[in-house]
């Protein structure tokens, strides 16, 4: 996926940019940081760490839901199932935009984080952390190993569970707008 990014951000001659990604997406931000710094100018990881983790059984349960989507999920869930909803340009069937099938099949990996060594890769670029205070993503533990790879982070915290910006869109928008304008991103 950060190949993907990668790529797309080359494929459209963007400069700078700032990159934004929540749970696995957080991973995949926090990769091409890393792995090309010259291509941000800024990242906002939400709601999860550079390290390995094993995934809440929960995941397995919300790629069965997004096969299904008509699972009985709090809002929260099935808002986020829902933005991967779109209409079929041929078709105009709904249909999922990710591709589901190949995350099911790399669910067991999907916790891992590429890097290990902070000391061998860092981003020195401007990073805000989003914690959801009641998930369990970005412990405290954490925080000393995300400033060794990001070492000019700022972190806010958003009363909130893991899903930040389908519970609380208005204090995710306040601080990414803040974060953006005090660091014109």
């Amino acid at each position: 996926m950060a190949d993907d990014i990668e790529q797309f951000i080359q494929e459209h001659r963007l400069e700078k940019v700032s990159l934004i990604g929540h749970s696995m997406g957080a991973k995949v931000a926090m990769t091409v940081a890393l792995r090309s710094p010259s291509l941000l100018r800024a990242l906002i990881p939400v709601d999860n760490s550079p390290i390995n983790a094993n995934l809440n059984s929960d995941f397995y349960k919300y790629v069965q839901g997004m096969r299904e989507i008509e699972g009985k999920q709090d809002s929260a869930i099935r808002q986020f199932l829902l933005t991967n909803l779109v209409r079929s340009p041929n078709t105009h069937v709904l249909c999922l935009r990710i591709p589901i099938n190949t995350i099911a099949a790399n669910l067991d990996n999907m916790g891992d984080f590429p890097f290990k060594d902070p000391e061998e890769v860092r981003f020195d670029g401007p990073t805000l952390i989003i914690r959801g205070i009641r998930s369990h993503y970005v412990a405290n533990e954490f925080l000393p190993l995300i400033g060794r790879f990001f070492p000019i982070f700022v972190l806010r915290d958003i009363e909130s569970g893991h899903w930040v910006i389908s519970e609380k869109p208005e204090a995710f928008k306040r601080a990414v707008v803040e974060f953006m304008l005090e660091n014109d991103a």
